[in-house]
């Protein structure tokens, strides 16, 4: 390339030097030199002759080498274009590295926050639920402790009564039972005496009996005329033992209401026979032991006097706490298949703690021509003389050879 070049510069001037001795040599005035002035021309000057073939050769050389020239320019030209866009697409790899970093970074540094975070919870959960598991067992250390003091607090309750048992319950029974027989021989002094004061008495004739007469409506007529003695009232007596029989051999579980639902054994039978006939539905019966067994005898009781006289009847119960008279309430519920609404005031069944208060409801039913029966509970050590004014009254008088749960 660089002898290429140098033939070039070497060409150029012999060139300029051609188109120099043209122009003289085309002069018409100057003459032509001979050979020796061309030879001392060309001395002088010190130039070559000239050689056109070689001429031609040399400027197709010069073409040559000038293409080759710009060939090769061209070549750097593109290899700095390819340099250019590799460092340009080196550059936005490298760009999109960093990039790629960064977002490594920022999802490492979210997963680390989201780890803290769940770590956080976690540990605010844990603490909340060993915080509510404390509290739960304080609660039920609480509620253990609390059910250790009931529980001694009932043991020395029951040791105190067992040890009252073994010591005072015969001397309580017996006292209790002295009182009794004293109120037994009262009412038999008492019927004694009425007797022989009715006896003193003018009374009508059987004649005067046999006549009709006007009804007459006076609430003293329509109580004491209640008896259940066979000698008088023959076709009641029977009518309550067929009763008595209909529920010692079938019982229905499932009858109307105010109608024995329960077993029916001859023990009661023989209480409710007995209460009856011979103390004519005035009087005591001894008691069953409990008092859901009294409640049994009182509700065959109720049911045979509800069956001869029908919504005439009322029934007054009377008991010194209101537990045990829902004891009554719910025995009686269960025995009779009634329901609360039968129980109140003006309703079939009343409940009083107090005697005074029964007596007073139970003369307003007598006024109004209305039979109420009295029932007095075990539990009751005094009972007032003026419930036994009534026509209809029935006692549970405790049995002295026999514990009664009525006191627990």
């Amino acid at each position: 390339m660089t002898q290429s070049k140098s033939e070039t510069l070497n060409f150029v001037p012999q060139s300029k030097s051609m188109t120099s001795d043209v122009p003289q040599a085309s002069n018409p005035d100057l003459t032509p030199n001979t050979p020796q002035e061309n030879d001392s021309v060309e001395d002088k000057e010190g130039l070559e002759p000239l050689n056109l073939p070689e001429t031609q050769g040399e400027t197709k050389q010069s073409v040559d080498s000038s293409d080759q020239d710009v060939s090769t320019t061209d070549e750097p030209s593109q290899s700095m274009e390819l340099e250019t866009t590799i460092k340009a697409l080196t550059q936005e790899v490298d760009h999109l590295k960093q990039q790629k970093q960064g977002l490594i970074a920022e999802i490492e540094a979210l997963e680390t926050s989201k780890a803290e975070k769940l770590s956080q919870k976690t540990q605010t959960v844990e603490q909340t639920l060993e915080e509510m598991v404390i509290e739960g067992l304080k609660e039920l250390q609480q509620k253990k402790q609390t059910l250790e003091l009931s529980v001694e607090q009932l043991e020395r309750r029951r040791d105190r009564i067992r040890e009252e048992m073994k010591t005072t319950f015969a001397g309580m029974s017996q006292d209790l039972a002295i009182r009794v027989q004293g109120f037994k021989d009262y009412l038999v002094g008492s019927l004694q005496d009425l007797a022989a004061a009715a006896e003193q008495l003018d009374l009508p004739t059987q004649q005067s009996w046999e006549q009709p007469s006007e009804p007459v409506n006076s609430p003293s007529n329509a109580g004491p005329t209640v008896q259940f003695t066979p000698q008088e009232f023959a076709e009641q007596t029977r009518k309550i033992q067929q009763i008595l029989e209909q529920y010692r051999r079938n019982p229905d579980y499932y009858g109307p209401p105010w109608q024995l639902r329960r077993t029916f054994e001859p023990i009661h039978t023989e209480r409710v026979q007995k209460w009856f006939f011979s103390q004519g539905g005035r009087g005591t019966i001894k008691s069953m032991g409990s008092r859901l067994q009294n409640i049994l005898v009182a509700s065959a009781v109720i049911s045979i006097l509800n069956e001869l006289h029908g919504d005439r009847t009322r029934f007054l119960i009377l008991a010194n706490t209101p537990e045990r008279l829902g004891e009554w309430r719910r025995g009686l519920q269960d025995c009779l298949g009634i329901s609360r609404g039968d129980f109140g005031p003006e309703r079939g069944v009343v409940l009083f703690e107090s005697p005074d208060a029964l007596v007073q409801k139970a003369e307003r039913l007598v006024e109004e021509e209305f039979l109420p029966l009295v029932i007095i509970d075990e539990a009751e050590e005094q009972i007032s003389l003026s419930l036994l004014q009534f026509p209809l009254w029935l006692a549970f008088a405790p049995d002295p050879q026999q514990m009664s749960s009525y006191l627990y």
